[in-house]
């Protein structure tokens, strides 16, 4: 149910002004600069820090962890020594958003303001400001990164073909295989169907009102396993992390309060609050999510039963029954076909196609049609029911990528390389160019790259 951020929080450390030449931890240990690259440092508390934070996300540390994490920030400091070079300028928009996501997560694993400020032995607002600091200073060095990386510029048709004509055959990757369809796809009575699950809701609340435990109900009817095994329960959890519907409806409850429906993209729900703490709370909820009568199937598949008679018939063509008829909006316009909604693409793989719709076309011949069957939109949740026919236009067969058929994989490929070859030179000049002044403690440490040693 949780709409968890997807973004991971970079291994980037908060760089502090090399004037402070030393200074005190929270514990009252002595702090000290341990690595000096140009105008910048990087102390040993910035280290501790991330490691720190790293421990807290359940990652297992150690010194060569430590080292790694090290030579990760000694890299970013020579970005970041350049971009300050070139006058960039952070998103603060883009920084004030990944501060909420940072502080979001790290609320939701520890359970809380008052343990975040325990854990870190700083109180919140310090914490904030620091990590702002940390994040406006990635901002500048992906900006520079980009920079590096976009000078290295688009490999050419003529490029690639070089490329691919020298490149080893075992490092091309293995493309497996490939299906074009096309789709006729009618919807379902949403409306009677939600209707439906408020009903029920309501039913639920006029229980809960007259004495019968959110809990119990919770527990026997709510959709969300993860939670229901617990009574509704959710844990306490920063409220960014749920859908702005649900953490907005939960926020505005009183505890032990019960709020009326509230619908998200998961279906429909009744909230009970248990606790707040700031931007935190713990609440029951009960999920509900919309059901499709044996009619609406029933009426759906003779439409699309129809429709596969005719086309077979000869008497419509598939484009043309698929621009008519299909309530699926974007696949319509192209007379069925359809296309990856990232890339563009019209070739699938087994692992881009629903499990319902792979299910049918797997038997198929190329050019044949599928019988009427149930699937679920381009959201993928249970619910979201429609119906389909599918057309097989073509099949790839699993093979090793080729310039003639994979130009854009094999371009990808070569452009990878090149941006990677540019900030690998970026490092290895600037690496030589730029004073660098390493702790004895870390001299040791076996580095990927040369160069950090003088």
């Amino acid at each position: 149910m949780r709409r968890f951020l997807s973004k991971v929080l970079a291994v980037v450390l908060l760089i502090l002004p090399v004037s402070l030449a030393a200074q005190k931890y929270e514990n009252g240990l002595a702090d000290k600069i341990i690595v000096l690259i140009g105008n910048e440092a990087i102390f040993l508390s910035q280290l501790e820090s991330e490691i720190q934070m790293m421990s807290a996300q359940g990652m297992g540390v150690d010194m060569n962890t430590r080292c790694q994490t090290l030579e990760n920030m000694m890299v970013h400091k020579l970005f970041l020594n350049q971009a300050r070079l070139d006058s960039l300028t952070a998103n603060e928009d883009n920084v004030e958003m990944d501060l909420q996501q940072r502080i979001s997560t790290i609320m939701t694993q520890l359970g809380g303001e008052k343990q975040v400020e325990e854990y870190f032995k700083k109180p919140m607002h310090k914490l904030k400001e620091e990590w702002r600091v940390m994040l406006r200073e990635q901002s500048l060095i992906q900006k520079m990164q980009q920079t590096v990386m976009g000078d290295a510029g688009t490999a050419t048709p003529a490029e690639v073909e070089t490329y691919y004509k020298k490149a080893d055959e075992s490092d091309l990757p293995i493309i497996s295989t490939q299906y074009r369809i096309s789709q006729i796809v009618l919807y379902p009575d949403q409306e009677k169907a939600k209707l439906a699950v408020k009903e029920r809701l309501i039913g639920f609340r006029e229980r809960i009102l007259k004495g019968e435990k959110f809990s119990t109900l919770a527990t026997l009817y709510s959709e969300d396993p993860g939670s229901a095994i617990k009574g509704g329960e959710l844990g306490m959890a920063s409220k960014n992390i749920f859908w702005p519907q649900f953490s907005d409806a939960a926020m505005a409850l009183k505890e032990g309060q019960i709020s009326q429906i509230v619908e998200t993209p998961d279906g429909f729900h009744l909230i009970q609050m248990i606790e707040k703490d700031g931007e935190m709370f713990n609440a029951r909820h009960i999920l509900l999510k919309p059901k499709y009568t044996s009619e609406d199937r029933v009426k759906a598949f003779g439409k699309l039963d129809s429709l596969k008679t005719q086309i077979e018939a000869d008497s419509i063509t598939f484009d043309l029954a698929a621009r008519i008829y299909s309530q699926d909006p974007k696949s319509s316009l192209s007379g069925g076909l359809m296309a990856d909604e990232n890339t563009g693409s019209t070739l699938f793989e087994k692992d881009l196609l629903k499990p319902a719709d792979y299910a049918i076309i797997k038997d198929l011949e190329v050019g044949q049609i599928s019988v009427p069957f149930e699937s679920v939109d381009n959201e993928g949740r249970s619910g979201n029911t429609i119906y389909k026919i599918l057309k097989l236009e073509k099949v790839l067969p699993s093979h090793t990528a080729t310039y003639k058929d994979d130009f854009v994989i094999i371009q990808n490929i070569a452009n990878n390389e090149r941006q990677q070859n540019a900030i690998d030179k970026f490092i290895k000049e600037k690496q030589s160019i730029t004073y660098i002044k390493l702790d004895e403690l870390f001299k040791d440490c076996n580095f990927e790259r040369e160069g950090w040693i003088k």
